[in-house]
Formats: C-alpha cells, sequence, structure tokens
C-alpha cells in the first residue's frame, strides 16, 4: 500500500501521470473497497456494533485528493471515515479494532467507526456531529497559519452538511483571515435519503463559495484522475496566494446512509454509477495502456484479502478495554474551578 507513491509532474499545464501513479490509484482504492465489503458483512454477523456509514462508491474523492497533497497537510471529515484513513496508510488491523472496539484500536475503541483518528497521520477524525469538522478544520488550518506552516487543512464534508451554519460561518471566518484549507464537499447526492434538490435551491454546491469570493470549483468525483489534478491546482493556490478553496466533487454511494438503512431504493441510478465505477475506469485504463496485466492485478487483490484476513483475525484476538480504561486518555485540568465542588 502507498508503495507506488511518487511526485507529480506539469507538462505543458497539464498532469503526467507515471504508471505507478495508476497501480497506486488502484490498490488503495481497492483496499478500501474490499474493507468496506469485509465491514458490511462482519457487521450483519453482529461483530461490530453501533453506526456505521460505509463509503463505497466514493473512493476517488479521498485517494485523489491524499496522492495530490503533502504528507504533512491535514485531514478531518465526517462520521463517513474509513476510507480516509486508509488512503493516508493508517494499519488496517488498528482500524479494523477500533471497529470491533477493541483497546487496540485506533482510538482505543472509545471512538468505533464514526470517530476514528490517526495523530501519526495527521488525521483529525471522523466527527459524528454533522458539520461540527467543519469549524474544526477551519481551526486546524488557523494554527497552521499561526506557526507560519506551508501547511494546509482538507476539509472533508458531504452535502447534507452545507445546510448547518457551521459551514457558512466557518467559510466567514475562513475568507476573512485567508486560512490554508480546503473544503471538499463529498456530494454523493443525498443527505441520508433526502435528495440535494428537495432540500436546497442552489443544486451546484461549489457555487456557495462566491457568497464568500471564496475560489470554486466542480469536479468528477467518480474520477481520480480528475480528483487528483483539482486538488493539486487548490492546494497550489492555497499556499501561494494564502486563499481558501472549496472543491465539490460529485459523486455517489452505493450503500445506504448507514448500516441501518443498507439498501438503494433508485436501481436505475445505482446502475447508472456502477458504469463508471471509480475502480474500474482505472483498472481500464491500467490495461488498456500496458501498465499492467490482469494477472498482477489479481496478485493484487490477493495481498488486499490477505490484509483484510489479517486485520479481523487481529481484532478478533484483541482485548475489550476494562472499566478503568474509561477515565484513560481523557483530558482533564486539576485546578478546574468546579472540579471538586
Amino acid at each position: 500500500m502507498l508503495s507506488y507513491k511518487i511526485k507529480n509532474i506539469f507538462l505543458k499545464n497539464n498532469l503526467f501521470l507515471h504508471k505507478c501513479q495508476y497501480l497506486n490509484w488502484y490498490e488503495i482504492m481497492l483496499l478500501i473497497r474490499e474493507f468496506e465489503e469485509k465491514v458490511g458483512q462482519l457487521y450483519a454477523e453482529q461483530k461490530i456494533d453501533g453506526f456505521c456509514h460505509l463509503y463505497t462508491g466514493q473512493e476517488a474523492c479521498i485517494v485523489g485528493a491524499i496522492t495530490a497533497l503533502s504528507r504533512f497537510d491535514k485531514y478531518i471529515t465526517s462520521y463517513r471515515d474509513h476510507g480516509h484513513p486508509i488512503a493516508l496508510g493508517s494499519s488496517l488491523k488498528y482500524i479494523m479494532a477500533e471497529l470491533f472496539s477493541k483497546i487496540t484500536g485506533l482510538s482505543r475503541g472509545k471512538g468505533g467507526s464514526m470517530h476514528i483518528f490517526d495523530r501519526k497521520r495527521n488525521f483529525f477524525g471522523g466527527h459524528g456531529i454533522v458539520g461540527s469538522q467543519i469549524s474544526i478544520g477551519t481551526g486546524i488550518a488557523f494554527a497552521e497559519k499561526y506557526k507560519k506552516t506551508k501547511n494546509l487543512c482538507i476539509t472533508f464534508l458531504g452535502d447534507g452538511a452545507t445546510k448547518q451554519g457551521s459551514f457558512h460561518e466557518s467559510f466567514n471566518l475562513a475568507m476573512l483571515y485567508k486560512l490554508p484549507i480546503i473544503f471538499l464537499i463529498e456530494n454523493n447526492g443525498y443527505a441520508m435519503n433526502t435528495p440535494v434538490e428537495m432540500s436546497s435551491n442552489v443544486l451546484d454546491l461549489y457555487k456557495l463559495g462566491s457568497s464568500y469570493n471564496m475560489k470554486s470549483e466542480c469536479v468528477d468525483g467518480m474520477s481520480v484522475e480528475k480528483v487528483h489534478n483539482a486538488i493539486y491546482n487548490a492546494a497550489f493556490n492555497v499556499r501561494n496566494n494564502g486563499s481558501p478553496y472549496l472543491i465539490e466533487c460529485k459523486t455517489y454511494r452505493y450503500k445506504g446512509h448507514s448500516m441501518f438503512d443498507s439498501t438503494k431504493n433508485n436501481k436505475k441510478e445505482l446502475t447508472k454509477y456502477k458504469k463508471i465505477d471509480p475502480i474500474e475506469m482505472i483498472k481500464k485504463t491500467i490495461i488498456k495502456n500496458n501498465f499492467s496485466i490482469n494477472k498482477d492485478l489479481d496478485l493484487i487483490m490477493l495481498k488486499i484479502k490477505k490484509i483484510i484476513t489479517d486485520s479481523v483475525n487481529f481484532s478478533e484476538k484483541s482485548s475489550f478495554s476494562n472499566l478503568k480504561d474509561i477515565y484513560n486518555n481523557i483530558y482533564c485540568n486539576n485546578n478546574y474551578l468546579f472540579l471538586n465542588s
């Protein structure tokens, strides 16, 4: 995983992508997809509990983004958060253990599916409250500017979160202070089960940025190449021109909002998007350009299945937290005025 990562090369304003980049994209997206399929199975077997929101179909959004950014940049997202730490290189066994609520999980079993964190990878969560990560991401960007780094924060959000007050408050402050941040709307067409056209007068959500004079654009979120190019250009703009950027990725989730709502009623719509599945499209490009052959791609699949199997075995053997662990890793100021009152 991530073994093929290469530098980006611009040639006459078009991004030239080496075959290794395509193999990298294919492997990471396939790893996310297969992991999610296994999670769905384990959830049905009641080995994973609580809320669980799958990312199936949206893999190009995070994978295109991480290959266009620096490892020093910061990442934050909503509760649909399995794909993000996987793409950033977090160990699958620790992610799976978190879903099992085991003490070996990335959040020591306290966060579950919706609250996965990996500080070593600059991944600041998974957040369960709709839109809450938007203001936190804005704060992270403020810290990067305050410390005079060249790093930025990319804040992922769903289309439903654009109706939250934190969305507009954060946009206002980001533009006011010219913060190094990319807001990325993963517009999968539905806020839970409510279509965008039934909840918003503005259907092209990227246009909301114009209200704040924020540079904005829309990109095909089913194409990892287009997401990568858009993020690369946006990051260059943010770092060099000191201004926030909004990108709307038009994407689609194949599953329901969560495992409690796991079916898609619109079969025609689902079929339409599966014809442009981001993984299958990259696979076709790889084969067409002789970047690899089917036999080698099959070996990648076998490797991925073993990694996932190992993560399940690790999680099943790991221990649950005991009662005293509840009080560990919790911030507490002993001098707080009312602590002992």
